[in-house]
């Protein structure tokens, strides 16, 4: 049988390990902090496509690469430049046609056709750049800016700065992560030095959308009054062993994490459940479908959480990774998540919540124009793949102060390197935090001895996408 210490551990645990010692003084970490000059947008969701997709795809139609599919490489690779499969490479055009869409004239792939429907509000980045080739290093740079060290997540830097607008909510969702390999990892929506009580709250599991829950929140044999006096009980001894230890960072966590807990058992059940949305709502997210219902439920869940005041929500799909048959494998994570990416912006912009939502979708980084033939010639043409390429990709923003039917930045002819209006990570870090009010060079914390920020010593605010 599970004690009630027991369960308030659980409970505590359900989320993440968080805390902050100012609560011990009467202070909340996590109420609303003011910007330092007026926002366009309160809350992001990160639409993270795990792996890398291919831009030439997908955002970047190059017409010489497709004309000159199969030949040799007209550009030199770096001396230093090693790849599986990499001497008997060639150019590898794309795999589907494009069309210019909406009245903006945006060209997208016919693999996202639902996406494609709703171009007149995206802000299409097709000139992004990030640092590493090699997965680990490149997704710590997506999340926290730094490729090598562990630092806090950029979910983590936007609540520290900002609160949050719901007191009984987590600041920093991240749904259904993908832990496994080079690409996943607890590090991803970590605090790291922050104050713990900013670390993200992973919930549900990767391909498990469906089962997405907050373990060990409610204990249905105790009413909520006695969970409280048995709550002020452990909290008070929690409170005397502080004083005792002082600087015992696992006690501060304890402490506010069953301050947390309790609270969140009083919503956060209801904006996990989406029984109650309408049929028509569902169907939107492609929830129900085979195909699309474990990324469309997440989708629809990460809509719930901004609409009831979490500040930052990840959203992840993983298995964009294509190395090889690229020509099966690609079409199929598009269809996955087509629909419910569209839909969330429909949902969105019909609830009056996008011009306050940042949307963002990103991987690591993009593809190579070439392809990758791990077998050296003798494998079918639909099993090639494309290696990594950071030099040169394509994000997008859609909503909270960006312009919409936009298409930034270019690579050159094949889509290989970034040569006009170039995004570096720390520059698109930047941005974001920028539309929440946040100046990243101002957005610091003091550790060992330095102030550290997201961005580093770097970034800066790409004026020219801000509505």
């Amino acid at each position: 049988m599970t004690s009630r210490r027991d369960f308030l551990v659980r409970s505590a645990c359900g989320f993440g390990s968080v805390a902050l010692s100012a609560l011990a003084h009467g202070a909340n970490p996590l109420a609303p902090k003011p910007s330092h000059f007026p926002a366009r947008a309160r809350a992001v969701i990160f639409l993270w496509m795990q792996g890398g997709p291919s831009q030439m795809d997908l955002f970047d139609f190059k017409p010489r690469l497709k004309s000159e599919a199969g030949k040799p490489l007209p550009f030199k690779l770096p001396k230093n430049y090693q790849a599986p499969g990499i001497d008997a490479t060639r150019l590898f055009g794309p795999i589907s046609e494009f069309k210019k869409r909406g009245q903006s004239g945006v060209e997208i792939s016919d693999l996202l056709p639902h996406l494609s429907t709703v171009a007149d509000e995206l802000c299409v980045l097709r000139a992004m750049q990030a640092d590493s080739e090699a997965h680990a290093p490149a997704v710590r740079q997506l999340h926290t800016g730094h490729s090598t060290q562990p630092r806090p997540s950029i979910g983590s830097w936007i609540t520290y700065g900002l609160g949050t607008a719901n007191q009984n909510l987590p600041g920093f969702v991240t749904l259904c992560p993908n832990l496994s390999g080079d690409q996943g990892s607890t590090q991803l929506f970590s605090n790291s030095f922050l104050p713990a009580i900013y670390q993200g709250t992973a919930i549900g599991e990767s391909g498990k959308a469906r089962e997405a829950a907050i373990r060990y929140l409610n204990d249905p044999k105790t009413t909520r009054d006695a969970q409280r006096l048995q709550l002020d009980l452990v909290q008070e001894m929690n409170r005397d062993h502080q004083r005792v230890s002082r600087n015992d960072a696992a006690m501060e966590g304890m402490i506010e994490s069953f301050e947390l807990a309790f609270r969140m058992q009083a919503e956060a059940p209801s904006v996990l459940d989406i029984a109650k949305e309408s049929k028509a709502t569902l169907d939107l997210y492609g929830i129900g479908e085979k195909e699309t219902d474990n990324f469309g439920r997440q989708c629809l869940m990460a809509r719930r959480m901004v609409e009831s005041g979490v500040r930052f929500v990840q959203v992840t799909d993983s298995g964009w990774d294509h190395h090889g048959k690229l020509m099966s494998g690609l079409p199929t994570r598009c269809h996955a998540v087509d629909k419910p990416i569209a839909g969330l912006i429909r949902d969105l912009k019909a609830r009056g919540l996008l011009d306050s939502t940042v949307l963002w979708w990103s991987g690591e980084f993009g593809r190579t124009p070439f392809d990758q033939d791990l077998s050296q010639g003798k494998a079918p043409a639909e099993d090639r793949g494309r290696e990594h390429n950071p030099r040169g990709f394509t994000s997008w923003l859609a909503g909270g102060g960006v312009k919409s039917g936009l298409a930034f930045g270019q690579t050159d002819e094949y889509s290989w390197e970034a040569v006009e209006g170039k995004v570096h990570m720390h520059d698109l870090h930047a941005t974001l935090l920028h539309l929440l009010g946040l100046d990243h060079e101002r957005l610091t914390y003091r550790y060992t001895g330095r102030d550290y920020r997201l961005t580093d010593v770097y970034g800066r605010v790409v004026k020219e996408i801000l509505a």
